[in-house]
């Protein structure tokens, strides 16, 4: 995990960006980072506030989600091929097409609360790094604003 390392002051508390740094291995991935985010609020020492995850590329995408059954991560790579496929011929025609729009579709940043040091998710909730153009190194950027 690399840190991006500004401190930018925010009122009396500091929020601090962080960059972390996510291996893909397939093209299309959906990772788990749950507890990469959560080390990054526990690492800041802020008992609560706002965490701002944005993923800086145009074909990765950041998703909450359910986290227990891997199924539905098939299940949602077989919808948004459904709906963006590969093999169909667009007009940016560099090969890719389909995972921008896949990457549009799902979004580029959350915002997600914490406290006591913990993401606030419901319990069957995880937070997923969206590879749709894999394998790759990625960047996933993660923003702590302390209440």
């Amino acid at each position: 995990m690399a840190e991006v390392g500004k401190v930018l002051p925010v009122g009396r508390s500091q929020a601090r960006l962080h960059a972390l740094q996510i291996e893909t291995r397939t093209r299309v991935e959906f990772k788990d980072v749950t507890a990469l985010i959560e080390e990054v609020i526990a690492s800041s020492g802020a008992p609560s506030g706002v965490c701002h995850v944005f993923v800086p590329h145009t074909t990765a995408a950041v998703l909450v989600q359910e986290n227990d059954d891997p199924a539905l991560q098939r299940d949602l790579d077989q919808f948004l091929g459904q709906l963006a496929p590969r093999e169909k011929e667009y007009h940016h025609n560099d090969g890719n097409c389909d995972s921008h729009l896949k990457a549009a579709l799902i979004g580029c940043s959350k915002t997600l609360l914490f406290e006591n040091g913990r993401l606030v998710l419901g319990r069957w909730q995880g937070v997923f790094f969206c590879e749709f153009d894999g394998p790759r190194r990625r960047e996933l950027r993660v923003k702590i604003v302390p209440d």
